[in-house]
């Protein structure tokens, strides 16, 4: 069983250098990286990676062969990707024994909510591969600071979550910046944890450019609280504590926390309920006990 994280998010939002830190911090807690560049636009990695899919299609040569844009470009080399899969498996294979996965996909936004061949990739190597992954959705925290903007994330992350259907967190990114952009309407927990959206309205209302979209953006605002899935955890990647934080929930979503724990009912469905500010290392402390007791209960076995 592999662990690992798909990394999404629009343009802008950090992902690449989200994979950077994060690699980073995980290999300072032990664990060994491997980062997977499938974004073919990224031509400038800050990371080394060990499987890159410029070495099968690079965007800039599908747009000149093609006459594509961008956006076409990429959604092209997804569905190459997708139908070369047994190239990326192949790459994937050597790596599955001792490594932690970090998948640094596009930005284009479509490929997550709307095309189907970056979901078909990613559950064909779930189920190949058995790989355990949670998807890790970026949203520049600058988009709270304006409300529809802010609407708009909300509504990217929903369908984001429905399309993809793996364990998800969606985390605003960048948050150390958040106070450059100006004076938050609210505290930031109401963006966090998306509390009740109609006191936004009388924001839109005070914006005549905003104001003629009222009915359309409360009805919007129905659905995603109709849903009633979707919050935010916030990152600074240059600070240890947030990144370990979202390590933490990123862990328990995918099950990560569960590897090598071979402990009673009991204790495993305490750390299944557990907050998310648990200790790591306690998990590997219970373990040692009650492989101990275990010991000590075989040898009054044998004694009598």
């Amino acid at each position: 069983m592999v662990f690992g994280q798909m990394v999404i998010g629009p343009p802008g939002s950090g992902k690449t250098t989200y994979c950077n830190g994060m690699s980073q911090f995980l290999s300072l807690i032990g664990r060994k990286v491997a980062i997977i560049n499938l974004d073919p636009a990224n031509d400038s990695l800050p990371y080394d990676c060990a499987v890159n899919i410029e070495d099968l299609i690079k965007l800039s040569d599908v747009m000149v062969e093609h006459s594509l844009g961008p956006n076409g470009g990429l959604v092209y080399c997804m569905d190459y990707l997708e139908k070369n899969i047994d190239w990326l498996q192949s790459k994937l294979e050597p790596l599955l024994k001792d490594h932690y996965l970090l998948f640094d996909f596009p930005g284009q936004v479509e490929l997550f909510f709307l095309h189907s061949s970056a979901k078909n990739v990613v559950m064909k190597l779930i189920d190949e591969l058995n790989l355990r992954l949670t998807a890790v959705h970026l949203v520049d925290a600058h988009l709270c600071s304006d409300p529809g903007k802010y609407i708009s994330a909300l509504l990217l992350s929903l369908s984001t979550m429905l399309h993809l259907e793996l364990p998800h967190i969606n985390v605003l990114s960048k948050i150390d910046l958040i106070e450059s952009y100006g004076k938050l309407a609210f505290n930031l927990d109401f963006y966090t944890d998306v509390q009740d959206l109609s006191y936004l309205q009388h924001h839109f209302d005070q914006d005549p450019r905003s104001a003629k979209y009222r009915k359309l953006t409360k009805e919007l605002c129905g659905v995603i609280e109709d849903y009633s899935i979707v919050d935010f955890t916030t990152l600074d990647i240059q600070d240890k504590e947030s990144v370990a934080n979202l390590v933490k929930l990123i862990d328990k979503s995918n099950g990560y926390i569960f590897t090598g724990v071979d402990v009673s009912a009991v204790e495993f469905s305490k750390i299944a309920v557990r907050p998310s500010d648990w200790d790591y290392y306690r998990v590997a402390a219970v373990q040692e006990k009650y492989m101990k007791d275990e010991e000590i209960f075989d040898s009054d076995d044998s004694q009598a």
